[in-house]
């Protein structure tokens, strides 16, 4: 596991490697080498930019060279048609003298958590990353991809790590600069993450982001009581709100509380009709936030813009043994969950919501195979939620995690992920430098 903050090696490859590695950067092969991965072992480099010079390239021989930096599926395609002359000697003058606007448009391209490790290099560098030029190339390049964060107390000191799904890696992040009393881990948007807890008998909230290590209490809301809570974050509005709704116990009717950052206060609304709910997971879409209700069945949505309530009287499929909401792109809302009344004979499916028929339409089931891997037992304790029409499993008995793709249609493990506490909580993570707390 890497630590950020500390230098040490990486299984990333940057396409100016050997540009910086020759110039002011001076890291030697740092970003050369390839790390250990977190439970494994190392997987071989195959940049091509790395194999320069190991073989004769011909002139008049067209060379097509792909690169991966950033994301799953991104892939950069660059044309040679003169050979590369490897032992070109670069002045480190030259490199010295690199126009800032350039230098800020490699860095925003290097994967954010090994920009921790260029902070260190010279003063320069260290208040480059903190510059508003910087921030603003960073918010124009596409996201490094999704992660999977973990954070958990061990046993008092707050514990944070995040595995990078293109990287193949483990990060831990700092976690010390955050209070005590923030225990719960509401979730995550944005790049910032939102946490709640009891500090003596005051019900508290705040948000952070984990990468600048920048964090603020929310004012208190209008009702002291444990509420359940989701952050959402407007990146074009560079804003966030934080959803409060009913009692976390569910034994007390609680106004409707919505938090926006822009005003830094809580506004009352709508207080959600009296249901009986089938769990506290929350799934925000479209503007829309939904929670399951047994009585009367169907959903609970709130509109945001209107902050009014209403019942979506959406059956759940026969046989659903457990069920979870998972927010896809857009208005896709999707329903996961274990079917069939006996272990031998259970399945998990995955059911998207026809907003004009109000019906869950089957979408996709998890081949047995799969099942049998994840979860062996019919009581197994899982978890489920989702980013961007992906949609992770985790099992903490078996210590494993499945991705499923909705747009792609295709399931696979998630290589080298294995969670550190039982006690974990997880959620999708996008590290980014430029989400603001305030």
């Amino acid at each position: 596991m890497v630590e950020v903050g500390q230098s040490s090696e990486s299984g990333f490859r940057l396409p100016y490697s050997r540009l910086v590695r020759n110039g002011v950067l001076r890291e030697e092969d740092s970003f050369q080498r390839q790390a250990t991965n977190f439970g494994g072992s190392g997987s071989r480099n195959t940049s091509p930019l790395g194999r320069i010079g190991s073989r004769n390239t011909s002139p008049s021989r067209q060379k097509v060279i792909k690169t991966k930096p950033r994301g799953l599926d991104e892939e950069t395609v660059a044309t040679f048609n003169k050979a590369v002359q490897p032992d070109v000697q670069m002045e480190d003058n030259i490199w010295a003298m690199l126009p800032e606007d350039l230098l800020n448009e490699i860095l925003a391209r290097v994967p954010p958590f090994m920009i921790f490790r260029l902070r260190s290099v010279c003063r320069r560098w260290n208040s480059i990353l903190q510059d508003n030029s910087f921030l603003k190339f960073h918010s124009q390049v596409p996201s490094h991809g999704p992660c999977l964060l973990t954070f958990w107390r061990n046993p008092q000191t707050p514990q944070c790590s995040v595995f990078s799904l293109p990287l193949k890696q483990w990060f831990r992040i700092p976690f010390t600069f955050l209070p005590l009393w923030a225990f719960w881990l509401v979730g995550s948007s944005g790049g910032l993450l939102c946490f709640s807890g009891v500090d003596g008998l005051t019900f508290k909230t705040l948000v952070c982001n984990p990468l600048t290590q920048s964090w603020r209490i929310l004012p208190s809301m209008h009702y002291n009581q444990q509420r359940q809570l989701i952050m959402v974050v407007d990146r074009m509005d560079r804003s966030f709100k934080v959803i409060a709704t009913s009692d976390i116990y569910g034994d007390k009717s609680l106004p409707t509380e919505v938090y926006d950052s822009k005003l830094n206060k809580w506004s009352l609304h709508q207080t959600m009709p009296a249901v009986n709910l089938c769990s506290s997971k929350m799934a925000f879409c479209d503007s829309r936030l939904y929670l399951e209700t047994l009585s009367p069945l169907g959903l609970m949505m709130y509109r945001l813009d209107t902050g009014q309530w209403e019942h979506i009287p959406a059956k759940f499929p026969r046989s659903l043994l457990d069920g979870y909401l998972v927010a896809g792109t857009q208005k896709r809302l999707f329903l996961v969950g274990r079917i069939g009344l006996y272990s031998n004979l259970q399945s998990m499916k995955i059911w998207e919501l026809d907003h004009t028929k109000i019906l869950w339409v089957e979408i996709s089931r998890m081949p047995p195979r799969y099942f049998r891997a994840l979860l062996r037992l019919s009581a197994e304790r899982f978890e489920c939620f989702g980013q961007d029409n992906l949609i992770c499993f985790t099992s903490w008995t078996q210590g494993k995690s499945l991705l499923y793709d909705v747009d792609k249609k295709a399931w696979s493990w998630i290589a080298g992920c294995a969670f550190q506490s039982y006690n974990s909580q997880v959620c999708f993570y996008e590290p980014r430098f430029d989400a603001s707390v305030c």
